[in-house]
């Protein structure tokens, strides 16, 4: 119908780019390291179990927070969460540019991971407040494509802040950390002014869009709630047998993303002899990639109202991208490969988070969002910290891959699994 499709146009049109900035930066900010790697690690002496232990510590931090960060927002609302969010990461990636050893890079790294806790499952508890069911895919996989873009654009503004080593008597990577985290500040005061925390007080849409929206939301709830209901207390007790296996999936998921993350140029380096800043640029390749079959598979996902196949199925092809990763030596297979496991790992997310919308709602999915994402991203330490692990000891990015490879075929067969559990199949 017209109201329909003219109310949820002006809603994607008005939230979902300005979302999409926001966590663009927030990736950007986390895994600009990616970028910074070579030379800091240089500067400051820093191993590859070292640089891997520093890499997955943030996410040791972000996941201990995540929870109480989701509850606080469903409470305080998302406006004033989300810009304290920003504002104290965007500072402390900033500082980032003062690490002057393993210890500080450790620290710094930890508490970058506690500040930003909360903002991804509290964008997806937001965006559940503005988009009913059968759109949250596609709203959840546009928002997300700032992953894979952050590290497609975010590697050309790297490489070139990365150029400005000895500027003021600072590294390159300096430069990148300070350049890079100011946005963040900035726009949380922006986060301010302009984010509406619901359909009913936003003047930006006509009384009859507000008053459509806010029914049909009111509605998906009353239906989630009817179908399975779902305490707080279960979530927050964590003995809810689908939230566990949508936790585990999603650590899957997870593992394999920032193993690649943070391992992607070296990976590329030792496949090749270009200079460290074409690596850096070639970085950008499979991330462009990942997130145009973001879209695409968000769209096959909500049109079919399918969504477990449309993770099993991409989480084994990414699989087999880390596989073939392993295997090869030369630049250009490799690079195919790492496309084909960025595109298959990185496609799953917005099926993935259309899912718990099925079977919680209010402060229960505030809790239960939070929990996948602070359990989920234990798999941001380990992926990074077991490839760095492996590195040292075999002398090869090979076995790395190979695990991660392991861990995402796992996740796909729990996620086959979850075909028999009612809460998240195909209705």
């Amino acid at each position: 119908m017209e109201l329909e499709r003219a109310t949820l146009a002006r809603v994607v049109g008005r939230l979902l780019p300005f979302l999409l900035l926001l966590y663009f930066v927030s990736w950007l900010d986390r895994a600009n390291l990616t970028f910074a790697a070579k030379n800091m690690r240089t500067d400051l002496g820093i191993g590859d179990a070292a640089y891997g232990f520093g890499a997955g510590i943030f996410y040791i931090g972000y996941s201990l927070c995540e929870v109480p960060s989701n509850l606080i927002l469903a409470r305080v609302g998302a406006r004033f969460w989300i810009a304290r969010i920003m504002i104290t990461w965007g500072l402390i990636s900033a500082g980032m540019m003062f690490v002057h050893g393993s210890t500080s890079f450790y620290v710094m790294r930890f508490l970058l991971g506690v500040a930003e806790a909360g903002f991804l499952p509290g964008i997806i508890y937001y965006l559940s407040h503005w988009f009913p069911a059968r759109e949250r895919a596609k709203a959840v996989s546009y928002f997300m494509t700032a992953i894979p873009l952050s590290i497609a654009v975010g590697a050309p503004i790297s490489g070139a802040l990365l150029q400005l080593d000895g500027t003021a008597g600072l590294h390159g990577w300096q430069w990148m950390y300070l350049v890079e985290g100011l946005p963040a500040v900035l726009l949380g005061f922006v986060v301010l002014g302009f984010l509406t925390e619901k359909p009913a007080d936003a003047k930006w849409l006509t009384a009859e869009q507000r008053g459509w929206l806010t029914q049909r939301i009111e509605a998906d709830n009353a239906a989630a709630e009817a179908r399975h209901r779902v305490p707080l207390s279960d979530i927050l007790r964590f003995r809810h047998p689908v939230v566990w296996m949508l936790a585990l999936v999603m650590f899957a998921c997870q593992t394999g993303s920032y193993g690649l993350t943070y391992w992607v140029t070296q990976v590329l380096e030792k496949t090749s002899t270009l200079d460290h800043l074409t690596i850096v640029l070639l970085t950008a390749i499979p991330y462009a990639a990942a997130a145009a079959s973001m879209v695409l598979l968000a769209r096959s996902s909500d049109r079919s109202g399918e969504r477990i196949l449309h993770v099993a199925i991409p989480t084994i092809i990414g699989a087999l991208g880390f596989i073939a990763t392993g295997y090869l030596t030369a630049l250009v297979p490799a690079l195919i490969a790492l496309t084909i496991a960025a595109m298959g790992d990185y496609s799953t997310r917005g099926p993935f988070w259309a899912m718990p919308g099925k079977f919680l709602s209010g402060t229960a999915a505030a809790a239960g969002i939070g929990f996948i994402n602070s359990f989920a991203a234990i798999g941001g330490f380990v992926g990074p910290y077991a490839v760095g692990l492996l590195a040292k000891s075999t002398g090869s990015l090979k076995a790395g891959m190979w695990l991660l490879a392991l861990v995402l075929l796992a996740g796909a067969a729990l996620t086959f699994g979850l075909r028999r559990h009612a809460e998240v199949a195909h209705t």
